[in-house]
């Protein structure tokens, strides 16, 4: 085995091995946006973190894959040495814990100011506005992995039709709370920040507070179900929220 090798070792199980740079892992689950792979790299972090391999510093799960960040040296491992480690541990069985994550509630006020994006969303889509609000309401969403800025997170497994591209032209400042979509997936501004997402409607949660433990509302695993309400109940929610109760 080669340190050269782009792909340092392959399992029946279908997950592989690839180096990146020169103290970096990267195993690949696969290739597309799935619940299944992304609770399988969520699992296998978990497993990375316990097993407290020498050397490694940093352990980050992402949608398809987890990175391996280690320290090489004089008397650290190399690639080769670290893949045959990793392998081992995974080829021991990576288990998925069902109960992991929680069960969150996102209420979400969509379209009009908050949401201004919906209309063109439906027309992309080739269906209604309210079509749009139902599949994105619909059960089975997953937060993947956090990113970007603190409290970012992203989102999945949305139904093919919400498979839409990002804006032609970013938005420079977008609105802490506003929730917004492409590709399947689903973001939530944590606060004042640019992003070419396509924005339909926004949550009276905050996302990110500095002064609340955790400071992150969500974490990777998290179960979410986004729920509609109208105008005047995500006025009174927000006013909640903003007064810290």
């Amino acid at each position: 085995m080669s340190a050269a090798d782009s792909s340092i070792a392959t399992a029946a199980t279908g997950w592989r091995i690839e180096a990146q740079g020169d103290r970096c892992l990267l195993v690949r689950f696969g290739d597309a946006l799935d619940i299944r792979i992304g609770q399988t790299c969520l699992a296998a972090a978990r497993l990375l973190r316990e097993a407290g391999l020498p050397g490694v510093t940093d352990i980050v799960p992402s949608f398809t894959a987890v990175a391996v960040h280690y320290l090489p040296g004089a008397d650290g491992p190399g690639h080769a040495q670290m893949a045959e480690r990793v392998a081992a541990l995974f080829n021991g069985g990576i288990v998925i814990d069902e109960a992991a994550g929680r069960d969150i509630e996102i209420p979400v006020c969509y379209g009009g100011d908050l949401g201004p994006d919906l209309p063109d969303v439906a027309a992309r889509a080739g269906i209604g506005e309210d079509e749009v609000v139902a599949l994105h309401t619909r059960p089975g969403s997953m937060v993947f992995m956090l990113g970007f800025a603190p409290g970012f997170a992203y989102i999945g497994g949305h139904d093919a039709k919400l498979a839409i591209p990002r804006r032609d032209t970013p938005r420079l400042n977008i609105p802490a709370g506003s929730v917004a979509i492409a590709n399947r997936q689903s973001v939530i501004y944590p606060g004042g920040l640019p992003g070419g997402w396509n924005i339909i409607g926004a949550t009276p949660l905050r996302l990110f507070d500095p002064k609340r433990s955790p400071a992150v509302l969500l974490a990777p695993g998290d179960r979410l179900h986004f729920k509609a309400v109208d105008r005047k109940t995500f006025d009174r929610m927000k006013k909640k929220t903003e007064s810290g109760q």
